[in-house]
Formats: C-alpha cells, sequence, structure tokens
C-alpha cells in the first residue's frame, strides 16, 4: 500500500509539473502574441503611409468631382482663405494651444487602424482643449483605388457635420469601413451610419437629401487638392503647429501628448 501510494504521489506531483509547465507555455505565447498584435497595429499605420506614397500617382477611369474653392463647405468648416483650408475644426481649444493636424483618408485601413488605436484619446485632447484639432479629410485613395468611395464618404461626413454629428459620424465611417479595401460604401449605408449615431426625424431627412444631391462632394474635392497641393506624402499624416509628427506618436496618447505640452512650451 505505502508503495502504491508513494507512485500515486509521484504521479500526481509529475501531472502538477506538467501542467504549470503547459501554462507558463500559454502565458508565454499570450504576451508574444499580444505584442506582436502592438507592432502590426503601428506596422499597419505606418506601412499605408508608405503605400500612399508610392502610389500616389495611378490612373483611374472614374470621373472624379473636380475642385471649386467657391463651393459651399459645412457648418463651420474651414474656407479656401484658411491656413488649414477646407479643414474640420473639432473640440474646445483656443488660439492659445498647439493645432494638431490630421490627413485622413475614410478609405485608408491604417486610418481606421489609427483610429481604433488613439482615435478616442485625440478626439478627447480637442475637447478638453489641449490641442486645436483640425481634421484635413482627402479622398486621394479614389484615383488609386478606381473608386469614388472616399470623396462620397467626405461629402456625407459634411452632410452629417451641418447636423451636429462630426466626430459621431466621423468615427463610425471608419467603424464601418468595408473589409476589403476599394470596395467602397453606397450612400444606403452612409444613411444607416447616421441612424446607427442617433440621427432620426428631420435630421435624417435632411442628412439623407444631403447626401444623394452630392451637396458637399466638391467641398471634398477642394480638401482633397489641397492634400496634392501641400505634398501630403500620405494618410494618416500629422503636424503639430506645421511641423511633422510621426505616425507612432499618433498611435500613443502618452507621446502625443508630450508632443503638444513641448510645442505649448515653445
Amino acid at each position: 500500500m505505502a508503495a502504491g501510494s508513494k507512485d500515486r504521489r509521484e504521479r500526481a506531483a509529475a501531472a502538477r509539473a506538467e501542467a504549470q509547465a503547459g501554462e507558463k507555455r500559454r502565458e508565454r505565447i499570450v504576451r508574444v502574441v499580444g505584442a506582436l498584435a502592438v507592432v502590426a497595429v503601428v506596422a499597419g499605420i505606418i506601412g499605408v503611409a508608405v503605400f500612399a506614397r508610392n502610389t500616389e500617382g495611378s490612373a483611374t477611369g472614374v470621373q472624379v468631382v473636380d475642385p471649386d474653392p467657391s463651393a459651399p463647405v459645412p457648418a463651420g468648416v474651414l474656407g479656401a482663405d484658411s491656413e488649414w483650408a477646407f479643414g474640420v475644426p473639432y473640440g474646445t481649444g483656443g488660439e492659445n494651444v498647439p493645432v494638431l493636424e490630421l490627413w485622413e483618408d475614410f478609405q485608408c485601413p491604417a486610418c481606421a487602424a489609427l483610429e481604433e488605436t488613439n482615435g478616442a484619446g485625440i478626439a478627447e485632447l480637442a475637447e478638453t482643449g489641449v490641442a486645436r484639432l483640425i481634421y484635413r479629410p482627402t479622398g486621394f485613395l479614389d484615383r488609386n483605388l478606381g473608386n469614388d468611395a472616399s470623396n462620397r464618404a467626405i461629402g456625407a461626413w459634411g452632410c452629417a457635420i451641418d447636423q451636429g454629428f462630426t466626430r459621431e459620424f466621423h468615427d463610425a465611417v471608419y467603424a464601418n469601413q468595408p473589409q476589403v479595401e476599394g470596395d467602397g460604401w453606397p450612400n444606403e449605408d452612409f444613411i444607416a451610419i447616421a441612424e446607427e449615431v442617433g440621427m432620426g426625424g428631420e435630421q435624417l431627412d435632411e442628412f439623407t437629401q444631403c447626401v444623394n444631391d452630392g451637396t458637399y462632394r466638391v467641398w471634398a474635392a477642394n480638401s482633397t487638392q489641397a492634400f496634392y497641393d501641400e505634398n501630403i506624402p500620405g494618410t494618416p499624416f500629422g503636424r503639430i503647429d506645421g511641423v511633422e509628427i510621426d505616425n507612432a506618436t499618433l498611435a500613443d496618447q502618452a507621446a502625443l501628448l508630450a508632443a503638444l505640452t513641448a510645442a505649448a512650451g515653445n
């Protein structure tokens, strides 16, 4: 009996040791996978900006909307004579805080990755007055992908801005970005997104009419032309008081706050 009990104890101890070793292996795998996921997100944010740099001049058969600086802009959006022409100011920051510009294309996967990683943090810096956030929309990927989805998405965003849903619609379009780059959105998707963020009744009717009429598609074309005129290399692309910051800083709230604090000190 004593020998049998000893054998059972030894087998139990060996099983526990094996289980503990397995658990340690699983913990190491989880840590490695987590680290790789973070690296992949940052690499994705940086990678598309490089891709845009390499394909900016590609041709397309899609008929684009021509820019016209005299075209109407959504409520509160900056005009052609602004330093940040056709940009979308957001937040409470006054003239004595740094200006954070963020160039984005709604079809850009890296822009969606940045939105998921630190979009809320960027918006919070604007909402708390740490920075004057100016979204700079561009539809350059329409040329690369052979569609007009970015132009229409920017135009639909303008319709949402008129209804007081600047951030809500912006964030929801990225959350509903097609899995396949280039698939784009039909106008019906923009209307569904508007309902998702809380539009209804007369607001939704006005938004729908605005989208279907293409009211702000020329504004979208104007902002895209500004993107080309300023030789922006790709998206996402950020500047603080006119000085480029890298995408790793945009994606890291602590690093972005430090950069803004340093700019405010200067």
